[in-house]
């Protein structure tokens, strides 16, 4: 498999220990034998053990290049010159396959965003994926758990099997991109999985749209034009246009780790850190960076996160909504 994992954002909904130069899939949160790893390295990691001949390249701002080698050793990275979004992270990345790695524009990628908390067989269903991808671009989508205005949403031609993931491949009804939670619900009521973010592509399918919106010879010439290109996602540059799209169902485990809530859910350890749960408390997390101590008493649903940029005290159901308000940290 030749697996682009998408590493780019700042996860500010992750604050305080996320932040424009330490991201969300860098924090060491995940207990291993007898150590803590990141998303990147988990998923690095679970990649590994089930395809060790699986082809990764990691695409990412050049400001964390030194935190993936950090990280993940010596491995092959598409660097962004600056942020963009989406679409151009993909573009300069199948450039990079071609002109770097010396691939076809024949040849599949599967694209997948780096921060997914998934299991073993997620990835043996991108296997599956590369295998039976046909046509322009072929889905992964994940059964809806509730009508979230956070996903795109895959609506194939057909109803799909309850309750269970197959690899056969369906056409795509329609695709539409972060609706309202009314609509989000009746597409459901349809029969509409979640865009997990995952996709097989063929390369030269994605240097054809991308010549689309700015001429290029190849990687390089790529980079040094890349503030040119559009800031879009490729959902919206691409997905929500092409008229040809397959898709295959994943229903194992897939957590979204964008906001503390999820995040926690995942822990296997509810403190990190120098801190004590004191009496009476139920459901709390505490993450502390500082030296300081932290002692949580009487508290139930919330999430305590200590570190040099800040501290965050939040109710777990709520802290998804703190990012207009850190964007005003700092002004």
């Amino acid at each position: 498999m030749n697996i682009v994992l998408l590493s780019g954002g700042s996860g500010k909904r992750l604050w305080p220990l996320s932040n424009d130069v330490r991201s969300k899939q860098f924090l060491p949160l995940f207990y291993k034998d007898g150590e803590y790893e990141s998303m990147m390295q988990r998923v690095y990691r679970q990649i590994k053990e089930v395809d060790q001949s699986a082809s990764v390249t990691i695409a990412t701002s050049k400001s964390q290049v030194s935190l993936v080698k950090n990280q993940l050793g010596s491995v092959d990275i598409s660097i962004e010159p600056c942020r963009r979004d989406t679409f151009p992270a993909i573009a300069l990345s199948a450039a990079y396959l071609k002109d770097v790695k010396h691939l076809s524009e024949k040849e599949l990628m599967i694209v997948c965003p780096v921060d997914p908390y998934v299991e073993p067989d997620y990835f043996k269903a991108l296997s599956e994926l590369e295998k039976h991808a046909k046509k322009e671009i072929t889905l992964l989508g994940i059964k809806p758990t509730y009508p979230s205005e956070k996903y795109g949403y895959i609506l194939p031609e057909e109803q799909l099997e309850e309750g269970k993931s197959n690899t056969k491949l369906k056409p795509v009804k329609c695709f539409q991109e972060k609706p309202t939670e009314k609509i989000a619900e009746k597409l459901i009521e349809q029969g509409a999985l979640w865009n997990s973010g995952v996709f097989a592509v063929s390369i030269g399918y994605v240097l054809r749209k991308a010549h689309q919106e700015l001429e290029f010879t190849d990687y390089y010439d790529l980079y040094a034009h890349y503030a040119e290109m559009p800031r879009i996602s490729f959902d919206y540059a691409v997905v929500e246009k092409e008229k040809d799209i397959y898709m295959m169902e994943f229903h194992g485990t897939w957590k979204d780790l964008g906001t503390w809530n999820t995040l926690t859910e995942a822990m296997t350890e509810v403190i990190k850190g120098n801190a004590v749960m004191g009496e009476g408390c139920e459901n709390v997390h505490i993450i502390n960076e500082t030296d300081r101590p932290i002692l949580c008493m009487g508290l139930k649903d919330v999430v305590v996160v200590a570190s040099a940029e800040g501290i965050l005290v939040s109710d777990k159901g709520k802290s998804s909504y703190m990012k207009p308000y850190v964007e005003t940290f700092g002004e």
